[in-house]
């Protein structure tokens, strides 16, 4: 009997059911372990899309007339050296500009006017090596050496060492403007000469003929600016006028810069008088426009007390509008490089340019933004 009673104990255990075992039923009626939308689980939270920050502000550094004749010709001799150290303020901005007053050549024959000046191709390399990083030719003296000198300032051009505007093998190409992106703002430089004499008359650039860009085709340039603004860009206009020895501007000079500021212009800067002039913002309805009057001289042939103060001015751009200006003082020494001030003559000399905004008719901040 207990051997009978052993064998129905372990027949009943193998037909009991398993308590831990699952049907294909339990399997359905179980309740999911997956996220659902009543969960009270926590999703992960989506990465915001970032919103875009405005680009930031665009330094832009100009000087005035650069050339190497005389007693700056044997600065060439160390291209890499040039400038001296006015060179780290240029270095420093993201654009500098300045007016480069000479033929790139050393053949032709002089031009019938009192002053020649023409210098080598080492030229442009003493420009970039300073930071610079676009010149105008537009100016009086870019043709001091007639067909042959320009021939050879356009070879030099073409190969595209340093970016050079306001001069060219047509009207076309010497009225077009460098242009050139910085984080994403776009920028273009325009190069002009307003000074009446030998070059404007003979080599001012026509459809079929090379020369300088001028106020004679005042229409080509307002146009080219106008393009330029209607493409988003912020535009320079670098312009060559003014009488030597004044330092106040004409008539002629302001309703220039007026109608640049009209077409678009947003910054305007000017040489030729061989002193600093005065620098603001227009004071026209509606504008922005900042000008710079006159930047003297800069790398310099000869010593006149009276125009050797110079400088470099930077000026802060953000969407367009100048927010900015700082201008680094220097004087040229006697071998015809700018060499910057230092101590209580930067802060002297920095307030006398203030000061030359009195008979410009120009204001401290512009009308709208």
């Amino acid at each position: 009997m207990a051997v009978v009673a052993a064998i129905v104990t372990l027949v009943m255990a193998l037909v009991q059911p398993d308590p831990t075992a699952t049907t294909d039923a339990d399997e359905k009626n179980r309740p999911s372990t997956s996220m659902s939308a009543d969960s009270t689980s926590v999703s992960p939270t989506p990465t915001p899309t970032p919103t875009p920050t405005p680009p930031p502000g665009v330094t832009l550094a100009f000087a005035g007339d650069v050339h190497f004749t005389g007693r700056t010709e044997t600065l060439l001799l160390d291209p890499a050296g040039a400038f001296g150290p006015i060179a780290d303020t240029l270095s420093a901005a993201d654009i500098a500009m300045v007016n480069l007053e000479t033929a790139i050549t050393v053949r032709g024959a002089e031009e019938p006017k009192e002053f020649h000046f023409r210098a080598p191709p080492t030229a442009l390399d003493a420009l970039a090596a300073a930071g610079v990083d676009v010149a105008s030719l537009a100016n009086n003296h870019a043709v001091d050496y007639g067909p042959t000198g320009l021939e050879d300032t356009l070879a030099v051009i073409a190969q595209g060492g340093l970016p050079i505007v306001g001069v060219g093998a047509d009207a076309a190409s010497a009225y077009a403007p460098y242009r050139t992106e910085v984080r994403g703002t776009g920028i273009s430089f325009f190069g002009i000469s307003q000074v009446q004499d030998r070059t404007y008359a003979a080599w001012t650039a026509t459809d079929n003929s090379p020369g300088i860009a001028s106020t004679a085709d005042r229409g080509r340039l307002v146009d080219g600016v106008a393009a330029a603004t209607a493409a988003g860009d912020v535009v320079i206009v670098y312009v060559h006028w003014g009488i030597e020895g004044d330092p106040c501007p004409t008539e002629e000079m302001a309703s220039l810069a007026t109608d640049l500021a009209a077409a678009g212009a947003d910054a305007i800067v000017g040489t030729h008088a061989h002193l600093l002039l005065g620098a603001g913002y227009l004071d026209a309805p509606g504008s922005s426009a900042y000008v710079a009057y006159g930047l003297g001289n800069f790398v310099w042939w000869r010593s006149r007390a009276s125009s050797d103060d110079t400088g470099v001015l930077t000026l802060t751009v953000e969407n367009g509008v100048v927010v900015g200006a700082e201008f680094t003082p220097a004087l040229i020494d006697a071998a015809g490089r700018p060499q910057p001030v230092s101590g209580a003559e930067t802060a002297a000399k920095q307030s006398a340019f203030a000061d030359l905004g009195g008979c410009t008719g120009l204001l401290d901040a512009p009308t709208t933004r």
